[in-house]
């Protein structure tokens, strides 16, 4: 049976590039492999595979897919092709493992490395620490230096940094040779993953030294300086790099996250840049108009009440928010009036109020718009 061509095998047009063969390889292998075809479809899809496979051999090498674009199947050495011999088993994958071994690189976290050696003892990063710092509304706003205290690691000063009990030392890991990692085996390709026996250290410590209990290192303190800007938000991070946990082998450390938390203001709200603030005014200020003083985060400021205020007004100021870590010019005050009543009336207040309120029954709507208002909705709802 003659063979069909190699692009019509994966799909592909002549002109296609390496990473569209390499696309086109990967979804067929996948689909066609051993071990993903059971039963009666499993022997149609080996022979898929080889198929396939010798395929890509071809096309992924620049040499032979030169030679077979100009001479076809002729210009092809068939000894040249790495394929499964004449087993039909499982054996050669090795094409395969190559071509998504970028993705199991991605997925473990791995360094490919070249040459055919272990690669030596595997590094790790430091875990990364956090911090809750809890600052007040003004200093959010303004922005504060502060000082910290966080957790510091130094050399074990009894074993000196190696972990080992004075006058022994560690010892390679047996299990990975002192790599640090294994390969293991899942199908047709091979996974590294962290030696169980070492923890990927590459080495074992028989006696631990008593006082890091292995570890090499001690856990101490340091005090840490903190900027905290202007404008910065509950729950924003602040990151110190390189004050995390130390890490394994000679790795990097981690970092440090200084999470901010503000604490609640006895005058203030904070919404974004805006600030928010209820002010009370007397039932007269409202009534007659005036000037009150309203505070900010820079003192005092002045609002002019016009007559007949009612309650909820708002008031804004322009600019007496703050100034986001992100902004270039500060938020806004809003300012919500609320009505003070009085209480606790003497007699004569009673009376007073009684009074005025009898003379504002008689001036009609003019005076309690909101209540007239009101009672003709009242009226409309009972149908009367």
């Amino acid at each position: 049976m003659a063979k069909r061509d190699f692009y019509e095998v994966l799909g592909v047009p002549k002109n296609a590039g390496e990473d569209e063969i390499k696309k086109a390889y990967r979804k067929l292998a996948m689909k066609y492999h051993p071990d993903r075809n059971q039963g009666d479809a499993a022997k149609a899809a080996e022979e898929k595979f080889k198929e396939v496979k010798e395929a890509y051999e071809i096309l992924s090498d620049s040499q032979k897919k030169a030679a077979y674009d100009q001479y076809g199947h002729a210009g092809v050495d068939p000894n040249m092709r790495g394929g499964f011999g004449g087993g039909g088993g499982t054996e050669g994958f090795g094409g395969f493992a190559e071509a998504f071994g970028d993705i199991f690189g991605d997925m473990f976290n791995q360094r490919r490395g070249g040459g055919g050696g272990g690669g030596g003892q595997r590094v790790y990063r430091g875990n990364d620490l956090s911090y809750a710092m809890e600052i007040s509304l003004e200093e959010a706003a303004k922005g504060k230096d502060a000082q910290i205290k966080i957790p510091s690691w130094e050399d074990c000063s009894q074993c000196h940094g190696s972990g080992a009990k004075p006058g022994t030392s560690a010892k390679t890991c047996t299990t990975c040779h002192g790599n640090g990692v294994v390969q293991m085996r899942q199908g047709f390709f091979s996974v590294q993953q962290t030696c169980p026996t070492c923890q990927g250290t590459g080495k074992i410590i028989p006696e631990p030294c008593s006082a890091c209990h292995g570890q090499g290192k001690v856990k101490t303190q340091k005090t840490l300086e903190i900027k905290v800007p202007g404008g910065i938000d509950d729950g924003m991070r602040i990151r110190s790099s390189g004050n995390g946990e130390p890490g394994l082998n000679g790795g990097p450390p981690g970092d440090l996250y200084i999470e901010i938390r503000i604490k609640p203001h006895e005058i203030f709200e904070r919404d974004g840049d805006d600030l928010h603030c209820t002010v009370p005014v007397s039932m007269t200020t409202a009534a007659l108009g005036g000037e009150i003083q309203v505070p900010t985060l820079d003192g005092k400021a002045s609002i002019d009440i016009p007559e007949g205020t009612q309650p909820g007004k708002q008031f804004r100021l322009r600019g007496k928010g703050i100034k986001g870590v992100r902004s270039s010019i500060a938020g806004d005050l809003y300012c919500h009036i609320q009505v003070e009543i009085p209480v606790k009336l003497t007699e004569f207040q009673r009376k007073t109020l009684k009074e005025l309120d009898d003379s504002l029954k008689k001036g009609g709507g003019k005076h309690s718009p909101g209540n007239d208002s009101f009672t003709e909705k009242l009226k409309r709802f009972f149908g009367g």
